[in-house]
């Protein structure tokens, strides 16, 4: 038990501080950035969408050396790109330097985020990883929380440059020792000769339907996700809702994501992933459809934000536990990784798509239902995923529980 906390607090530290630093702190630094650089929007937050395009092109072969190596050294060695990405970000005199660093972040992202951890842990604690992840979620959850009032503080009080500089700083000199502190893995868990089938293979997983179904599943689920993170304020503001209420709001989503995990830590700790995973699905085009026929209503969009914030925390967990629950453990670092790889990509295309829609069709009505399509789409890819009998593990009924 004390061994399990250790490395779930290493763990939650460096997980805050990576989603924080690569992720969380842009939003709040992009403008000062393009007006000391002097480079257009476009660029600015283009930057930023390319370093996810990156992540999710190299997110199977890191995949692949979290299988093999194990997370000790792979985000150890994630630590030290992300630092010297963000000293280079700190640097950065133009628009060559300022994609050369985003694109070595893009790198660190796949080293040291969610999909790694989430396989440091399945090495570790095999069988019982489902209730680590659950509980690495519950902290890492309060990233943004943390890194948002810190990021604004320390852009007031240094800039955005030093602001990031010490980020780096904070990668070499924290996250790089607390990741060598993960230790070596144990040795793997014995299987039952005739369990041995349960563990595929990442080419036998890409050959199986109900891994396609899942990674657009969740891709189209990412799309939503973040391209309301950057247009759900506004978006609530053309339904007639004053700047204070639709800030008020969105604020919502963040706490209820926790809620979300608390939830599944405990309330739903033995039922299956995949059923676990069947309300996280369904609760997303349901929210939105709430906003789209009653948004200029303040109870519609309270209920569009609890059953999203739910939604979003609760598939956190689902997209960490259901690759080992339906293709086996041995090799989940290559097939999440592998998994992940098209949600990566839908997170970056989502800001951009919506930006074209709205700005083609500025009423609230269009976008949300392409999102309600989108979620549509998702939930019934979903559920065709994980009703697949055929060559899956084990029995829906016998999952990882």
């Amino acid at each position: 038990m004390q061994r399990t906390w250790r490395i779930i607090g290493i763990l939650a530290v460096t997980q805050i501080l990576s989603w924080g630093a690569l992720y969380y702190a842009f939003s709040i630094l992009a403008p000062a950035i393009g007006q000391t650089l002097a480079m257009r929007a476009e660029i600015v937050y283009g930057a930023f969408s390319w370093s996810l395009l990156v992540a999710g092109l190299v997110a199977t072969p890191t995949g692949m050396l979290l299988d093999r190596f194990g997370g000790q050294w792979v985000m150890a060695s994630g630590s030290l790109v992300c630092g010297a990405g963000l000293i280079w970000l700190s640097r950065a005199s133009g628009p060559l330097s300022y994609f050369g660093a985003w694109t070595m972040l893009g790198v660190a992202m796949s080293l040291t985020l969610y999909e790694a951890a989430f396989a440091t842990i399945n090495r570790k604690f095999h069988h019982q990883s489902r209730q680590a992840i659950s509980t690495l979620t519950l902290f890492a959850g309060f990233a943004s929380t943390f890194f948002w009032p810190l990021t604004l503080a320390l852009n007031t009080a240094i800039g955005w440059r030093d602001t990031y500089l010490w980020f780096g700083v904070a990668q070499l000199v924290l996250c790089l020792p607390l990741h060598l502190m993960l230790g070596q893995d144990p040795a793997p868990a014995e299987v039952a000769p005739g369990q041995l089938g349960h563990h595929h293979t990442l080419a036998e997983a890409l050959r199986h339907p109900a891994f396609w179904k899942l990674a657009i599943a969740f891709a189209a689920n990412m799309f939503i996700f973040s391209a309301l993170s950057v247009h759900l304020i506004p978006l609530l503001q053309d339904f007639g809702h004053v700047a204070s209420l639709a800030v008020l709001m969105a604020t919502l989503i963040g706490p209820l994501q926790v809620v979300g995990r608390i939830c599944e830590r405990t309330f739903a700790r033995n039922v299956a992933p995949q059923q676990v995973g069947m309300f996280a699905f369904g609760a997303l085009p349901a929210a939105i459809l709430a906003l789209l026929m009653f948004g200029s209503q303040a109870w519609a969009v309270a209920v569009f934000c609890i059953l999203y914030g739910l939604s979003n925390g609760i598939l956190t967990i689902v997209r960490g536990t259901i690759p080992q629950a339906m293709f086996g453990r041995k090799n989940y670092g290559a097939i999440s990784g592998a998994m992940a790889g098209p949600s990566l990509l839908a997170k970056a295309a989502g800001p951009l798509v919506a930006a074209a829609i709205l700005r083609n069709y500025p009423a609230p009505a269009p976008f949300l239902y392409v999102l309600l399509s989108m979620a549509t789409i998702s939930l019934a890819f979903y559920i065709g995923a994980v009703r697949v009998r055929g060559n899956l593990p084990l029995p829906l009924s016998k999952l990882d529980h």
